[in-house]
């Protein structure tokens, strides 16, 4: 059927299928800014601007935003749609998108489209809108990256542009306050008054005041470190991709659609551990257009572990790309290519299995007794400990005598917490494409945060050699450790194998969360000895990790919670031991924080009931027991990555000025006065704190490479294989090189993930990025600049270079500069006595002229230190006692990464990690029926904060200079998800007088809590 509707002001005439969505035209029609999310209309990543066909003898209909997943395109006939394609060009982008550019508004980029036309929505109408205004508007629109601080202050600051407002008064993007070491200069504090929401603008509304006035206290603070001025390196530059990304263009992989590209689809198993007795597949192959349907009979049985981690990947090997046992609801039963999705789903339901259910077990406790049904009773498995008891691995690390140190302590605390399975929500599905190109190699491009890792597993799972497999990272629509893992791409590829066509695979949003990965769920016990003093004395944790029906990431995943759980305090005796078991419950994952988040709940909210078991001020207890300059971490060296690791000694800590900023931030000192609120009786508020510790890179593992060339005009290109998933490490990186060089961003193009192109790197994982790629584009910039030196140093010597007034200078033939005397600023090669040449007459010359050659050159970075970035992490709460809601009202995090290369990305990594966790302490956790089946599959039930939802956010970002960083820098990704969960906590327990050992603390949890208290309180 054909049907008539304007597309960007263009009117078009378009056929299309009775059962085709809006979003599958738009997208077939080129508009590749409308993006996928989900399919039920959730998540907001396909809105577009909407106006219907008005009615005869009506009002003309307003536009309005529309989820095009859930509309067919034929209810579009005569509409008017606008997509984000219509706001601006390369030559001249809108003051929207301009202003999320330079607001640092775009992480990933996925959602950044749909934001927009919300936004352009909202000030068509409203021209001076509150920051609630703007909220609600943006809050159709799930973001899993920015905690909406930025996105929300680029909406206001470009309304203020449209209304001609006076751009200088609008405040600048950090509030720089001092250096470490010095007298504290607090941040100004913005307390939020009993009953007022956040972001409750209401009153500055009424008041007549501009939002740009009323943001500026909320702006994150920046605390220097005292080191010497740079030039690119330290300042909140615009990102190198985020221009394209705010014009809709096309970068993510399902932009790219290929000629002849079929369209892959996945059976999956109803039951959470069954075998498959047949599969019978002929009546799916007969259907037309279907051109491939593959089962375990299809495919040779090579065992793998499908973790994205370094050579050799740590055991178990217990998968197989197709097999003939099921062990969680979602686990893969067969994959079918065909000429669209309609038919290959079809052809899903023609597939004939017969299964015979096997007994299930999804408790760890269960699982590991005697008796329970055994998950991986395959004979040729690999590395696992005991299959008989589900029993992955065991590990185990001592320091000292523990038992010895819990005898002499004179108070011992022991608790056990629970800590939920979590999702990691990216909104861009996982999605891959897999074709052969000219040469018969075969191309795989992939939303991937492990692009070498994936090409090195998938190579003998297709057999096929790694020569002949070459794998493409473009932008991802977020990744937080879920796509560590080589997930879809050897389906995709063995379905390009069968049939020689280009392939497409992508999950579905339920796949996502029934046949993805997630955050271990744990069971921790913690004890601990404390002297007279409230002097930590001896610490033991005991971690049952539930690793679900396969062990990929179980033991790593795991050994970083003792890692993390036992090295933030001072301790002469510490045991970790653990056990690592199989259930039925869909496979969990890497997921950011990486097992910290998990043991550092039991950590602060143990170190918070021991500070009020002596009677001591939360802050003043942890920082008697917290570690310091000097001290070594001797978990580090016992635990390493699942095998012995390397000494670890701290030269970096800001963990006082940490925390006082922080308490400046929240209101410390007030925090017993604003507990109780007269005029509201069943509310209480509350106030907690956390002390986080995170680390920089696996110590003496993971390396990256970089390159770098220069081009003709004195410009660079710099390669990496680094992943950019969103955290801007391909601007931090351009500015790490740019910093070496002399040259400001914009002289750098940086270009990633390509194993055909690109050095290799481990991938985004770890907090490795800044540290590790960072570092070795740093040493690849210092060899060109030594080379640019030397040809520089020649043409000085041959008369070349102007004075600093212009003139020419003519030198002595034979006089020379010493290299070392050469610098590199402002795009020129500087002589001491203010001679200069400019980098572009370098590159030509040396290109050109004499001794011809290209000037670059390659490093590779691998470090055996891994310098801990600290954080104190706070958060203000109102609990009401009648329902057990808990609302969370603000977070602060002031956070010691080194020097922050890049502040806007670092304090967006803050700000969205922590809205990322204030959903694992307040309402994430995948929810199972008695048969295993996930309840909670899809953005509706599984709740992830919308913008109207979040607390306050605030950033603090606290530099120090850290000796074995690229410019001082460590790492800030991760460590925001630490925190959160334990000071939520802790601050209902401030607000209630009552303890939670559970997360997340939902409604019913904090009510059934709070009238247990009550009931023993009254017996």
């Amino acid at each position: 059927m054909n049907i008539q509707l304007t597309i960007n002001g263009t009117d078009k005439s378009v056929s299309i299928e009775p059962e085709e969505t809006l979003l599958q035209l738009l997208r077939r029609e080129g508009y590749y800014s409308v993006k996928h999310g989900c399919e039920t209309g959730e998540c907001g990543a396909c809105s577009v601007i909407y106006k219907p066909p008005a009615s005869e003898g009506a009002a003309p209909p307003s536009p309005r935003m529309v989820n095009t997943c859930v509309m067919l395109a034929s209810q579009a006939d005569g509409a008017e749609v606008t997509t984000v394609e219509s706001l601006g060009n390369r030559t001249q982008l809108s003051a929207l998108q301009q202003a999320f550019i330079e607001n640092g508004a775009i992480q990933c980029g996925y959602c950044t489209p749909s934001q927009l036309l919300a936004a352009k929505v909202l000030l068509d109408k409203n021209p001076r809108p509150t920051e609630a205004e703007v909220r609600d508007a943006l809050s159709g629109v799930l973001c899993r990256c920015t905690g909406y601080v930025k996105p929300v202050q680029a909406v206001l600051n470009a309304a203020a542009i449209l209304r001609g407002d006076d751009q200088g008064k609008r405040p600048a993007l950090f509030t720089r306050v001092m250096a470490p070491g010095g007298s504290v200069a607090p941040p100004t504090t913005g307390d939020i008054p009993w009953g007022a929401k956040p972001h409750d603008d209401t009153e500055a509304k009424r008041q007549g005041q501009t939002q740009t006035d009323t943001l500026t206290t909320a702006l994150p603070p920046f605390v220097l470190a005292p080191e010497p001025q740079t030039s690119v390196v330290g300042k909140a530059e615009k990102k190198v991709d985020a221009a394209k990304l705010a014009q809709g263009k096309q970068a993510f992989v399902d932009d790219y659609p290929m000629p002849g590209m079929l369209y892959a689809a996945m059976l999956t198993s109803p039951h959470a551990h069954a075998r498959i007795k047949d599969i019978r597949t002929a009546r799916a192959r007969a259907l037309q257009g279907v051109h491939a349907v593959l089962t375990y009979k299809d495919v040779k049985r090579v065992l793998y572990a499908s973790g994205g981690q370094s050579y050799p990947n740590p055991p178990p090997y217990d998968q197989v790309s197709l097999d003939n046992k099921v062990r969680h609801v979602g686990d893969r039963v067969a994959v079918v290519a065909a000429e669209s999705m309609e038919i290959a789903n079809r052809a899903l339901e023609l597939i004939e299995v017969d299964y015979e259910p096997l007994p299930a077990v999804f408790d760890p406790d269960e699982a590991f007794k005697v008796g329970a049904p055994v998950i991986h009773d395959e004979p040729d498995a690999i590395g696992i400990k005991d299959p008989a008891r589900n029993l992955v691995a065991e590990v185990h690390a001592l320091v000292g005598d523990i038992r010895t140190g819990l005898a002499e302590s004179d108070v011992v605390i022991e608790r056990e917490y629970r800590v939920p399975q979590a999702q990691q929500a990216s909104i861009e599905p996982h999605i891959c494409m897999t074709w052969f190109d000219e040469d018969d190699r075969l191309v795989v491009r992939t939303s991937t945060q492990v692009p070498f890792h994936v090409r090195r597993m998938l190579a003998p799972l297709i057999g096929l050699p790694v020569k002949r497999i070459r794998v493409i990272k473009p932008r991802i629509g977020g990744g937080f450790g879920g796509k560590q893992e080589m997930l879809i791409e050897d389906l995709c590829a063995h379905l390009t194998l069968a049939t020689g066509r280009p392939v497409r695979f992508e999950y579905t949003r339920e796949q996502e969360f029934i046949s993805a990965r997630s955050r271990h769920p744990q069971r921790m016990v913690y004890t601990a000895g404390f002297t007279k003093a409230g002097i930590l004395h001896a610490l033991r944790l005991y971690v049952l990790g539930n690793t679900g029906a396969y062990g990929t990431h179980g033991i790593t995943v795991q050994t970083v919670s003792g890692l993390r759980g036992l090295s933030t305090y001072r301790c002469p005796h510490m045991e970790f031991d653990c056990d690592i078991v199989y259930t039925n419950i869909p496979t969990p994952g890497a997921f950011r924080g990486y097992g910290a988040p998990q043991a550092e709940f039991g950590l602060e909210c143990l170190m918070d009931e021991a500070a009020e078991r002596f009677h001591m001020d939360p802050v003043e207890f942890r920082r008697r027991n917290w570690v310091r300059i000097g001290d070594s971490l001797p978990l580090a060296k016992a635990l390493g990555e699942a095998k012995e690791g390397f000494d670890q000694v701290i030269k970096t800590c800001a963990l006082e000025e940490c925390h006082q900023q922080g308490m400046a931030a929240i209101g410390w000192h007030k925090r017993d006065q604003l507990r109780i609120d007269p005029k509201r009786p069943t509310k209480r508020r509350g106030i907690g704190v956390a002390t986080c510790m995170h680390g920089t890179a696996i110590a003496g593992l993971d390396m990256g490479a970089a390159s770098i060339k220069m081009n003709d005009d004195g410009s660079f290109n710099v390669l990496v294989g680094g992943t950019d998933i969103g955290t801007g490490s391909d601007t931090v990186i351009g500015q790490i090189a740019a910093e070496t060089l002399g040259v400001p961003l914009e002289d750098i193009i940086v270009y990633s993930s390509d194993t055909d192109f690109t050095p290799f790197d481990v991938g985004a994982y770890a907090s490795s990025t800044t540290f590790i790629t960072g570092g070795a584009a740093k040493k690849t910039a210092e060899q060109v600049l030594r080379q640019i030196q030397e040809v520089a140093a020649r043409m000085f010597s041959k008369g070349y270079g102007q004075a600093l007034g212009g003139a020419a200078v003519s030198l002595k033939q034979g006089e020379t500069v010493n290299l070392q005397d050469i610098t590199l600023h402002d795009r020129k090669a500087w002589a001491p006595d203010g001679r200069s040449i400019t980098l572009e007459q370098i590159a030509l010359f040396a290109t050109h002229q004499e001794d011809q050659h290209q000037i670059m050159a390659t490093a590779s970075h691998m470090s055996y230190d891994s310098p801990p970035p600290f954080g104190a992490q706070f958060a203000d709460v109102e609990v009401d006692m009648e329902t057990g809601e808990v609302t969370v009202n603000r977070l602060v995090m002031a956070v010691d990464c080194g020097v922050a290369i890049n502040p806007a990305t670092a304090s967006g990594q803050i700000e969205g990690g922590n809205l990322q966790a204030c959903g694992y302490g307040i309402s994430e956790e995948m929810v199972y029926d008695k048969d295993g089946s996930l309840l909670n599959r899809q953005f509706g039930p599984y709740r992830i904060y919308s913008a109207d939802e979040t607390p306050d956010l605030q950033a603090i970002l606290v530099q120090t200079y850290e000796p074995s960083g690229p410019y001082g820098a460590k790492a800030v990704a991760e460590i925001p998800m630490d925190g959160v969960a334990p000071a939520i906590a802790n601050a209902v327990f401030h607000a209630t007088g009552h303890r939670f050992y559970q997360i997340p603390l939902t409604p019913e949890r904090v009510w059934r809590g709070l009238r247990s208290a009550a009931h023993q309180s009254k017996g």
